[in-house]
This record gives C-alpha cells, structure tokens and sequence, in this order.
C-alpha cells in the first residue's frame, strides 16, 4: 500500500515485534510513503533515558525513521530536541509491512550506530543476534540480516546515510 498526498502528515502507529511479540508501539506522522520506503517522524518513544555509553536517548528527542519493504533494515535518524543530529541509529529487520495505520517490523536483534560526525561506526547486538538462534531457525533470514548489518556498516564508514535516505 503506498500513500498519496492525502495520507502524508496522518498518524501511523510504528509496531516492533521481536521473538514474536511486540517490543514497542508508539505514535508518528507520516512524512511519505513513496510504496517502497515508509519514513515517519517520532519522539523518543522510550520511557525516561536510555543511555547506551555512546549515545543517550532522551524526552525530547525527535527520530526521523526511514522503513523498506524490500531492505532487511531501518534507519532511525536522532535528534536533541534543540535539533543537533545525534547520529543514526539502524536496526537490522525484516522488511517493514504497513498495513492501514500500522507500520509493522521484525527486530532481528542486530543493530548499527553511527554518530553524527561519522567518527564512531558500532555493530551491536551480534551476541543477542547469534543467541537467537535465527541462524538455525530460517538461515535465509540470518544470512539477509548479516548481510543487512554489513551493507549499512559500509555505507556508515564511506559516505553516510544522505544518499540512503534523500
């Protein structure tokens, strides 16, 4: 389903499944929907801080959130709520469905990190991601997330997201 013009600007609800049941669902408008990338726009959604040592996550943060459904991965741009760019976080998931309202996607455990002057690039999650137990699972998606993980990694380290996301 892709949106028109009428739709971009309308409230989506973003649901993130992981292990089969929802991790998170939270409120964002719909920025577009051109029928291959879904992008919203969202506050942190988180309850409080979250501090990762690298980055905090806090109230006010605004997430620009950019979903594929034909990439195996997300792209969450953050920003303070004074507007400075934070960086980029990236989940590796199945590709996004939207349904109506929904923008449904599957954590596959890996994630990425890219701060915003490009000087700091962190895989995270692989022991999350190989504890999963994916790879014995469906081995095609276990290969598609690594190989999801690996294609933003290099992106990250050569030019940036502009290019992904423009």
């Amino acid at each position: 389903m892709s949106a028109n013009s009428a739709d971009t600007g309308s409230q989506v609800e973003v649901v993130l499944v992981k292990a089969g049941r929802t991790k998170i669902r939270y409120g964002a408008r719909l920025l577009g929907d051109d029928g291959v990338r879904i992008a919203v726009r969202a506050p942190w959604a988180g309850a409080g801080v979250r501090d990762f040592g690298f980055v905090r996550f806090e109230p006010g943060d605004v997430f620009t959130e950019y979903y594929w459904r034909d990439r195996w991965y997300s792209v969450k741009e953050v920003r303070a709520a004074s507007g400075a760019l934070k960086g980029w976080y990236c989940d590796i998931t199945r590709p996004a469905v939207r349904s109506g309202a929904e923008v449904v996607v599957e954590d596959l455990d890996l994630d990425l990190w890219r701060s915003a002057d490009g000087a700091e690039v962190l895989r995270l999650d692989e022991d999350e991601f190989a504890e999963s137990g994916l790879a014995g699972r469906d081995p095609h998606a276990a290969a598609a997330a690594v190989a999801a993980l690996d294609e933003l990694e290099a992106l990250a380290r050569k030019e940036g997201f502009d290019s992904l996301l423009a």
